[in-house]
């Protein structure tokens, strides 16, 4: 298995999770987190704006899915054709081990 952690903007988030539950994937945390990335926040005249709204989507998926749920993310994330500098990043991990906690099943 394989854990995905995608930062994206607020405001594409549940364009995100929209599109990973109508694609089977219906199972997704979000937290709403603050910081920057390669562009180093936002200059807008005189202020720098150095922590920028994103929210983290996680989700654990099989590594068979990964191309697919990869792409769906980044298709449903990414502003208009080009995309552009703030848009997020996607983050993949391998998961050692899971249980389900109710029934303290090890999956």
């Amino acid at each position: 298995m394989l854990l995905i952690r995608a930062i994206v903007r607020p405001e594409k988030s549940p364009v995100v999770m929209k599109d990973l539950f109508n694609a089977g994937f219906p199972a997704v945390t979000k937290l709403s987190v603050f910081g920057r990335g390669k562009q180093r926040g936002l200059k807008v005249g005189n202020v720098t704006y150095d922590e920028l709204p994103k929210d983290l989507l996680i989700i654990a998926i099989n590594e068979k899915d990964k191309e697919f749920v990869v792409e769906t993310i980044i298709a449903s994330a990414r502003s208009g054709e080009k995309g552009q500098a703030g848009d997020g990043k996607i983050f993949i991990t391998p998961i050692e081990e899971t249980y389900t906690i109710s029934s303290r099943k090890k999956e």
